[in-house]
């Protein structure tokens, strides 16, 4: 028989020649569980305790099942009764409601995990466009390229026309009149 190394849960194995479905079991302690948990349990518990002691109380002596001069010895044995099985119900409920939220911890961790590894490779990739994007041209900076070259291409116009209106004015200059 192997026993876990943590020591949390009992050896398993069959004792006696008996064998029980842990998984059904736990369940079932489960529903006791949530069933004694609750107000409604509380109230029909105490409405059974008062017609109990209501009986035993008002019936004629032949009647009574627990005599009250005795000390309620029945109904001692019976709330003893369920609390001696309701208690180890509840501890393994709790138990098993232990190993789920330890179980759910775990997969939030490593997802918290994996979570934080992806927001740090992206943080890095847009750090990377960034970097990428600093030396591309916006349309800004074309549109100031484009006024500039536009200016100089007016000024050489202006030039140019300058240049052929004294080019053509002393042409005419030096050529010989026809008279």
């Amino acid at each position: 028989m192997t026993r876990r190394s943590d020591l949390s849960s009992p050896r398993q194995g069959r004792r006696f020649g008996l064998h029980y479905d842990p998984e059904a079991f736990g369940q079932f302690s489960e529903t006791i569980a949530r069933t004694l948990g609750t107000a409604r349990f509380l109230v029909w518990q105490s409405g059974t305790i008062i017609l109990w002691l209501a009986f035993n109380w008002l019936a004629p002596s032949g009647a009574k099942f627990d005599n009250p001069t005795q000390g309620w010895v029945r109904l001692t044995m019976v709330l003893s009764l369920q609390a001696a099985y309701a208690a180890p119900l509840i501890l393994l409920a709790q138990n098993r409601q232990e190993q789920r939220d330890r179980t759910e911890l775990d997969l939030d961790r490593k997802v918290t995990e994996r979570t934080q590894a992806d927001t740090e490779f992206l943080a890095r990739e847009i750090s990377s466009v960034r970097l990428a994007l600093a030396n591309v041209v916006t349309t800004e900076d074309l549109t100031d390229q484009l006024e500039r070259l536009t200016d100089a291409v007016e000024r050489m116009a202006l030039r140019l026309d300058l240049f052929e209106a004294q080019t053509s004015h002393t042409v005419a200059l030096d050529q010989p009149r026809a008279d």
